[in-house]
């Protein structure tokens, strides 16, 4: 539903708190379905090496967005192209994870909750973010239908991430909040294409 609403990607959610997580059978039935021309992301958190190997190996990912407290040298390590996500308390939190993360692909910034690794629907807080980000990155935290179009205007990012956003209860996404969402931000860059 979200690739046919005309999504770049999907995201699937290796991580068993969350209220949005997929068993391996679920993912590879997705992965199937899903056209080449929707990129793939596999969302983990502090995942073990066996596990991110298994996802790899069973549900092919394009991308693995590393959500947790992974170093560099385990991303790295593991040998397959990711984004590292950022909780963003404040611009050096960005800065640093640039500096760390040189072989992610981009910087995904999401808002900062104690105690909680993403997906909480909270906004960054626009006074924490530095500047410029100097390299692909994706907004993420709190956006929503109703204020995408604000968020792309002030942030000016590569890409953005929704979840909660564009849903009817937790895990259970919403197709016309799905739809109106991506129709926001394809209309966003029709009259505001990236340079």
């Amino acid at each position: 539903m979200v690739a046919s609403a005309g999504a770049d990607a999907i995201g699937l959610v290796f991580y068993d708190p969350s209220p949005r997580s997929v068993s391996m059978a679920t993912a590879i039935q997705i992965r199937q379905a899903l056209s080449p021309m929707v990129t793939l992301v596999a969302l983990v958190v502090d995942a073990s090496t066996d596990l991110i190997e298994q996802i790899i190996c069973d549900v092919k990912p394009d991308i693995l967005q590393y959500h947790g407290r992974e170093t560099a040298e385990f991303c790295n390590g593991v040998g397959h192209p990711y984004w590292k996500a950022v909780r963003v308390a404040s611009a050096q939190d960005v800065i640093s994870a640039s500096d760390e993360h040189r072989q992610a692909r981009a910087l995904l910034c999401d808002a900062w909750v104690d105690g909680v690794p993403g997906g909480t629907g909270q906004k960054i807080d626009p006074s924490l973010m530095p500047e410029a980000v100097c390299r692909p990155w994706i907004l993420a935290g709190g956006l929503t239908p109703a204020n995408i179009t604000e968020a792309l205007s002030h942030y000016r990012p590569s890409a953005v991430d929704v979840s909660s956003g564009v849903e009817a209860s937790p895990g259970v996404k919403d197709p016309r909040k799905v739809r109106a969402f991506i129709n926001a931000v394809k209309s966003f860059d029709k009259v505001n294409p990236h340079e």
